[in-house]
C-alpha cells in the first residue's frame, strides 16, 4: 500500500465511505484535509449537481479525493410488480393522506455512464470507485486514461478476483456488518455474505491487490485489528455521520445515538439489499420485501411516505442507513474523527 500512500499524499490509509443522501463536498474536504481520503458520493447527482460539487471540493482542498458510483444494470419497469408493491402500500398512503398516484417518476440513481465522465474529465480525480461492480470497458478505458486509480467494492471472494482480472487498483472488501448497500454484484444471495474480518482474511488471501476493509469499522480496536489481519487501509462510514459536516438529518441522527440501536439488510426502500437501523417500515414490509421493485425503482414509492412521515417527526418510512457496529457514534468536527482513527492506524 506505500505505493498508494505515495500517489495519494495519505498520512494513514483512512478513507471515509461515500454515503449518499447523508453528506456533500464539505465531509470529504474535512476528510481530506485531515490526512485521509474523503469520498464524494455521485450516485444520486445530476451532472450539473456532480459539476458544483466537484467545484466546491476543489476550492475547499488541494490533496487527494475519491468520487464514488453505483455500476448498476437499469431495470425494465415492471408494471405488474410495481402495482402489487404500491397495493401493499397503500394503507400506508391512506394513513399519511397521500395521494398513491402522485409518486414521483424516475430512478433516482443512475449508473456511471458517459455524461458523467464528461463532467469527471476535467477534474481527474485522484480516485475513482465504484459500487456493484465495474463500467463497460470504455468507460474503465476513460478513468485509466486521466490517471486516476480504481477502487471497487466486493463482498465475496469470486467478486474480488473478478476485479483483480479486470484490472483495479485496489479492492474493498465490504463485510456483512457494513452500511448501507450492498456492493454484490455476481450473486444476488444474501447468504453468500460473510462478516467483514472473515471476508478480510480470505480475500487477501486469494488475490494481489491491497485490499481495504470496510463494515464495522468503528473505533481503534477494529482498526489495528484490521491492519493486523493484512489490510491495506480500511474504509470508514457510519462513524461520521454524526460529524459537523454530514447531512444527516435530526431524525436519523437520533436513531444513530439510540442505545442498543439494532440494524438489519432489506430491499424494501431501494430494492437492493441494504443495512440499516430497523424502523417500522422494516417491521411492517419485510415478509413482503420479495414483492418490491427492481433497485433502484423501488425507491419512488418510499420517498412520498418518507417525505409525509418525517414532516410528521417520525421516521417510520426513512432508511437509517447504519452499520452493525454499537460503538457510540461521535459529535464534532470529521478531522477530528479522522485523526482518531490515523492515530489508532499508526499505533
Amino acid at each position: 500500500m506505500s505505493s498508494l500512500l505515495d500517489v495519494l499524499g495519505w498520512t494513514a490509509p483512512i478513507i471515509q465511505a461515500p454515503m449518499a443522501g447523508v453528506q456533500n463536498h464539505r465531509l470529504t474536504a474535512a476528510v481530506c484535509q485531515a490526512g485521509g481520503l474523503g469520498s464524494l458520493p455521485a450516485a444520486m447527482l445530476s451532472s450539473s449537481d456532480l459539476l458544483v460539487q466537484l467545484h466546491a471540493l476543489q476550492q475547499a482542498t488541494a490533496k487527494a479525493y475519491n468520487v464514488n458510483f453505483f455500476c448498476h444494470a437499469v431495470p425494465a419497469p415492471d408494471v405488474a410488480k410495481e402495482t402489487a408493491w404500491l397495493q401493499h402500500l397503500q394503507p400506508y398512503y391512506q394513513e399519511l393522506g397521500l395521494e398513491i398516484q402522485n409518486i414521483p417518476s424516475g430512478p433516482g440513481r443512475v449508473p456511471f455512464n458517459h455524461e458523467a465522465a464528461d463532467v469527471l474529465q476535467a477534474f481527474r480525480p485522484a480516485v475513482i470507485s465504484f459500487h456493484f461492480g465495474l463500467p463497460s470497458a470504455d468507460l474503465m478505458a476513460r478513468v485509466r486514461s486521466w490517471g486516476s486509480l480504481i477502487f471497487s467494492s466486493a463482498t465475496t471472494v469470486d467478486e474480488a478476483l473478478w476485479l483483480q482480472a479486470q484490472g483495479v487498483d485496489a479492492i474493498i472488501a465490504q463485510g456483512l456488518e457494513a452500511g448501507g448497500h450492498r456492493g454484490m454484484f455476481l450473486t444476488e444471495e444474501v447468504s453468500s455474505q460473510v462478516e467483514t474480518f472473515t471476508l478480510l482474511t480470505d480475500i487477501v488471501h486469494a488475490v494481489r491487490l491491497p485490499v481495504i476493509a470496510a463494515g464495522g469499522i468503528a473505533n481503534a480496536t477494529s482498526v489495528q485489528r484490521a491492519k493486523a489481519a493484512g489490510a491495506a487501509g480500511v474504509q470508514i462510514g457510519t462513524a461520521y455521520l454524526c460529524s459537523d459536516e454530514a447531512t444527516t438529518s435530526v431524525l436519523h441522527r437520533e436513531a444513530l445515538q439510540t442505545p442498543n440501536r439494532q440494524t438489519a439488510l432489506t430491499p424494501v426502500f431501494t430494492g437492493r439489499p441494504a443495512r440499516g437501523i430497523i424502523n417500522r417500515a422494516m417491521q411492517a414490509l419485510e415478509p413482503l420485501s420479495h414483492l418490491a421493485p427492481a433497485f433502484p425503482l423501488a425507491t419512488a414509492a418510499m420517498t412520498p411516505l418518507r417525505t409525509a412521515a418525517e414532516a410528521r417527526g417520525r421516521s417510520d418510512f426513512s432508511p437509517l442507513w447504519a452499520g452493525q457496529s454499537n460503538t457510540p457514534i461521535a459529535n464534532g468536527p470529521a478531522s477530528e474523527i479522522t485523526r482518531t482513527f490515523i492515530a489508532a492506524w499508526q499505533d
